[in-house]
């Protein structure tokens, strides 16, 4: 069952498509979700393809299709790591790879205490930068050096450990 007050988010974003395509709302619709309850279940998915009226499995191509989407919940920092070929060619395979040591995880999963998920991306974007990295989907950082990496988790562990 979908809240009313997000029905009322449902509806504005609808409302900015002509009434015969108010399946474009979608991206906009699994936003507010995962904004609300920090990832995109597979129920989620079908309560959202029924207010839309779309195939669920139409709804489920958008959520596996992009990164910004969990499936299932993450940790504070999301680390998305561009591992395309050009971020390759930069050493943006071994960005992975140090991070998955510094972390004690895998790519995929989760540090034990829920700061961390680390996720691998097709593309960022920014290849003149890289290697290149996605924090929470919303900061780019370019360039990512070993150095690099170990400022960015240390900064994020201490900015935690002042909160705690």
């Amino acid at each position: 069952m979908i809240p009313e007050q997000t029905k009322a988010l449902f509806d504005r974003e609808i409302a900015k498509y002509p009434a015969d395509q108010k399946q474009s709302a979608v991206m906009a619709c699994l936003t507010i979700v995962q904004q609300e309850r920090g990832f995109v279940s597979a129920e989620s998915e079908l309560l959202v393809a029924d207010y839309l009226g779309m195939a669920p499995i139409a709804v489920h191509e958008v959520t596996t299709f992009y990164n910004m989407y969990n499936q299932h919940p993450v940790g504070k920092y999301k680390l998305n790591v561009c591992t395309n070929l050009p971020c390759q060619l930069r050493n943006g395979t071994d960005a992975l790879k140090y991070l998955e040591q510094k972390l004690g995880i895998r790519m995929g999963e989760t540090s034990a205490d829920g700061l961390f998920t680390l996720q691998q991306s097709e593309c960022l974007g920014a290849c003149a930068d890289s290697p290149v990295m996605l924090v929470n989907d919303l900061a780019m950082c370019s360039s990512m050096s070993n150095e690099k990496l170990d400022q960015l988790i240390d900064g994020l562990k201490s900015v935690e450990a002042k909160q705690s």
